[in-house]
């Protein structure tokens, strides 16, 4: 089965991690656990330690040959390298704490990607899809991109991140020639809307997609013909300013550096171009913000078409199969920012991990955020909601009932497994759920990965409520055979809910596992889901309560701090 491989945006070292990189990263963990859970876990069953699955890779990384690298570094009084070196462990720090496993974390001034971006360069200023010019545009200064003259018109000149004014700049430059791929670019497009993740259990490669649809829309309005595809400048002029000299310089030409966001690009192919990566291009997905949409969705497959073109030696180089570009969170019904003091940082995270714990937070993250497109609000009350909802009196609550049971009526041990209840199919739900977990996967919908699980702790309520197991152990003599049967089905079924559950929530699931000895081996998820399958509860197993999973919050209570 060929490997997954699962990418976030390689994020600027000019600034300390915020919700926006947590909950990009986070995204792309849980597809890459649920990726791996699919396959047969090693990092799962080993309980969080050993190596990952061989066949999932997930990468990110720093950004880090930008000016403001140069301009920050010099107001702190350190060289470019160590001000990127300071910040790239703050990602990592935070990513750690967030509990991401990441494969790799690539930094753009590693010589490993250093050396593989300047083969490319070659390769494409070789075959006339680089060539040296002259450019006269509006540039961004804050972003550090040039703006289309239509672009700028209709933003009235000005940043639509910043606000700041735009900056009109003439300048020598090398160009690429992303206008000779528009039509191709516009038929892929076109062609790989409805292209998913993977489908039938197999990664499929041919094929590129942009999504969501909005997303895909947006890229087709701004590429199809009567619009215009102009070359872009990929290198800037090197001069004496000092932010000028930071970056990858140009084969050949000393005088010119790389532009930023094409050496940026390529960290995704640079990182994997190895003997024993190559198994894992292309890419499954590239997971980005939407506001780095245009460089994904359309200088970034002409790159890689160009690329492929420009030599047999790079014949293997093809186009990912998807990039989704997601929402922006705002905070309490409002733009984030410093001066209105609602500004969602690392420290404001880790306040609501301490408090809530961290797979909560994660669990807010992966199905209350921007992922379908439109913005995400983070509010303090929402989460108190959904936290409360889903988690204390969903998951928390619902293992505890059917735990205590077990411990009140079979001495906490696993009861007989007696014939399945006429109206509780639970080979069938299960393979439902399943069904429903691998169409979520398709469409890279990670609120609706998670969906079928917790959609079957609601079952178990609902089946709980209906049969009313405390009820009949009140004559356990008459009843015992029912109850046991009630009650295996219920423990059962939260055992598969956990499994699907652990992607967002994988302390809290380990620690039902350690409690109730039931923790997953190395097999694929189809079998280690199978209802009284293989890997099921075995009637006579010690089954303990774990601690209280989680406790109910006071929606009274202010946000923490």
């Amino acid at each position: 089965m060929p490997g997954t491989y699962l990418t976030t945006p390689i994020y600027y070292v000019n600034d300390r991690p915020h919700i926006g990189h947590c909950y990009t990263t986070v995204l792309a963990d849980v597809l890459a656990r649920f990726e791996r859970l699919r396959r047969g876990d090693r990092f799962l069953a080993l309980g969080g330690g050993g190596s990952h699955h061989p066949d999932v890779f997930f990468l990110t990384g720093t950004d880090e040959h930008a000016d403001k690298v140069v301009t920050s570094a010099a107001a702190h009084n350190v060289s470019p390298q160590a001000w990127a070196d300071r910040n790239a462990e703050e990602f990592k720090k935070a990513f750690a704490f967030m509990g991401v496993t990441n494969d790799d974390f690539i930094r753009t001034t590693e010589r490993r990607h250093k050396d593989r971006v300047t083969e490319y360069i070659t390769a494409l200023m070789k075959s006339g899809d680089i060539y040296e010019g002259q450019y006269t545009g509006w540039y961004d200064e804050g972003q550090e991109e040039y703006v289309t003259e239509t672009a700028a018109r209709e933003a009235d000149f000005k940043s639509t991140i910043s606000g700041r004014p735009l900056v009109k700049r003439t300048e020598p430059c090398y160009f690429f020639r992303l206008s000779k791929y528009q039509d191709q670019l516009c038929a892929l497009i076109e062609g790989g809307t409805g292209y998913p993740y993977y489908q039938d259990g197999i990664p499929r490669t041919p094929g590129f997609s942009v999504r969501p649809d909005a997303r895909c829309s947006e890229v087709l309005g701004r590429i199809r013909k009567p619009a215009i595809l102009n070359d872009v400048p990929v290198s800037r002029p090197v001069t004496a300013d000092p932010a000028t000299q930071w970056g990858i310089r140009i084969p050949g030409d000393d005088a010119h550096r790389l532009y930023v966001w094409i050496d940026a690009l390529f960290n995704y192919l640079s990182t994997v171009d190895t003997p024993d990566r190559r198994k894992f291009w292309p890419a499954a997905v590239h997971l980005i913000g939407k506001d780095i949409l245009w460089f994904h969705a359309v200088i970034w497959p002409a790159l890689l078409l160009a690329l492929r073109h420009s030599s047999p030696e790079f014949d293997w180089v093809k186009l990912p199969r998807m990039v989704f570009g997601h929402g922006w969170w705002v905070s309490e019904g409002q733009k984030m920012s410093k001066s209105l003091g609602n500004f969602i940082d690392l420290e404001k995270l880790k306040a609501y991990a301490d408090k809530y714990s961290l797979d909560a937070l994660r669990w807010y993250l992966a199905t209350q955020g921007p992922l379908t497109g439109a913005d995400a609000d983070f509010s303090h009350a929402k989460f108190v909601e959904v936290y409360n909802a889903d988690l204390a009196n969903g998951l928390g609550n619902c293992v505890s009932r059917v735990g205590n049971m077990i411990e009140k009526y079979f001495e906490g041990k696993v009861p007989p497994a007696a014939p399945l209840d006429a109206n509780f199919n639970g080979e069938g739900l299960t393979s439902s759920v399943l069904q429903s977990v691998t169409i979520a996967l398709n469409e890279v919908d990670v609120a609706e990965c998670l969906a079928p699980g917790m959609h079957l702790v609601e079952l178990v309520d609902n089946y709980i409520a209906e049969t009313r197991p405390f009820t009949l152990a009140k004559d356990m003599a008459a009843n015992g055979d029912r109850v046991a049967r009630i009650l295996y089905n219920c423990a059962e079924s939260l055992r598969i809910a956990s499994l699907l559950l652990s992607p967002a929530m994988p302390s809290k699931c380990a620690a039902i596992w350690k409690a109730w000895h039931c923790a997953p081996p190395v097999a694929p998820l189809d079998q280690l889901a199978q209802f009284g399958g293989e890997f099921s509860l075995k009637p006579g197993q010690p089954l303990g309560k774990p601690d209280a999973l989680f406790m109910r919050a006071d929606p009274a209570e202010p946000p923490p701090s």
